[in-house]
């Protein structure tokens, strides 16, 4: 009785106040653990990373702790956690008893997490190398460049922009992770300069490992990064995926589509000089191209050497580019069909869809140069079946 008295007088006092009754906070969802402890180069984007995700889970409902501490990778502690989130670590930095709590945790269900420097950690350790899907190689010079998503409904893509641009230091692997991974997004190698993978390089994949859950983001290098809202809907995505299970991880089996004009023969109506072949359009060099007379019309043909049906056509121009053209399709190079007119281009990625044709030559036929030089193109790509 006097309890219940004395709850009822708190309840008035709290009333006469004008205090609010503060609500139970509910339980997290999951607790993630991030790990950076680096053996090699040291990102500067490391404490704000921590930070972001800490500010994800407080937003989201899923509490985060932060190491550095390897002695914090046994079976016990482990248990603790939904997901490991291995941010930039560098190195050698679990030793092998270590190693062994950390593959018993994910043979158990537990998640992994990799951010950028993870694929540039523990090379001598087979089972990580698996798990993370590549081992870094190299990186140019951060510089802008232009991500595709391929997988618009996984929640660390869903809602991205499918050509996502954006600035970042760019990894090269020293494997296609493909063959074991569900790709999630690529890195268009003709938007930047430095990439050495070619036309299907791989930049955030995911996928069902040894009974856990991977997902991996080779973005996060810069601190920036970490500001943007993008980025961010991406990496919670991930590690939503590696704690819950969210989404779908199915291991890629069919290749991206064959670029049809790779290496294959290619004519000019004429070229500014000996240095900028037709050639150079169809060679996957983000460096080289051909480039034309100039004067109105010109014209840049490739022979795919055998009857394709024609969905896509790629181009990337250099300063100088195509204002006015036409695609054009043809069976045997001399009679010529156009497939679609473009005006009023603007220079840069050209990326026409949608197109439907079967043809063995294909042509891109300018009628209106959009500077005073002539037409100048990177990277001319074919696509269909």
């Amino acid at each position: 009785m006097l309890g219940r008295l004395a709850f009822f007088c708190v309840a008035l006092v709290t009333a006469a106040l004008g205090l609010a009754a503060v609500p139970a906070q509910a339980a997290p969802d999951f607790t993630v653990l991030v790990f950076s402890k680096t053996a090699g180069f040291r990102h500067d984007s490391i404490p704000t990373g921590i930070q972001t995700i800490r500010d994800l889970g407080t937003a989201n409902n899923f509490a985060v702790e932060a190491t550095e501490d390897a002695t914090q990778f046994n079976t016990t502690n482990l248990a603790r956690f939904k997901a490991v989130i291995w941010l930039s670590t560098t190195g050698d930095v679990l030793n092998a008893t270590q190693q062994t709590a950390f593959e018993n945790y994910i043979r158990a269900g537990g998640g992994y997490v990799g951010v950028h420097a993870a694929a540039d950690t523990e090379y001598d350790w087979a089972w990580y190398g698996g798990l993370v899907g590549a081992y870094f190689a190299s990186h140019p010079a951060i510089q802008p460049a232009t991500v595709r998503i391929a997988d618009t409904t996984h929640p660390s893509t869903a809602g991205l922009p499918v050509a996502w641009n954006r600035t970042d230091e760019w990894y090269n692997y020293r494997t296609n992770p493909r063959p074991q991974v569900h790709v999630l997004a690529t890195l268009d190698e003709s938007t930047y300069t430095g990439g050495t993978m070619g036309s299907d390089h791989p930049i955030s994949w995911c996928r069902a490992y040894d009974g856990g859950r991977s997902f991996y983001t080779g973005m996060g290098h810069t601190i920036g990064s970490y500001g943007e809202a993008n980025y961010r809907t991406h990496l919670l995505g991930g590690i939503r995926y590696a704690a819950q299970g969210t989404g779908n991880c199915p291991v890629d089996t069919t290749p991206p589509p064959a670029d049809l004009a790779l290496n294959h023969p290619a004519t000019a109506s004429s070229v500014e000089n000996a240095s900028f072949p037709a050639s150079n359009a169809v060679d996957a060099s983000t460096t080289t191209r051909w480039s034309s007379a100039f004067s109105d019309p010109q014209w840049i043909r490739v022979d795919l050497g055998a009857t394709h049906t024609i969905n896509r056509v790629r181009l990337v121009w250099e300063a100088a580019y195509g204002k006015n053209y036409q695609i054009q399709t043809s069976a045997d190079g001399n009679t010529w069909t156009t497939i679609q007119t473009v005006t009023n281009g603007n220079g840069g990625e050209d990326d026409n869809t949608g197109l439907n044709a079967s043809a063995r030559y294909v042509r891109i036929y300018g009628t209106a140069r959009g500077t005073q030089w002539g037409y100048s193109l990177y990277t001319f790509q074919v696509y269909g079946t």
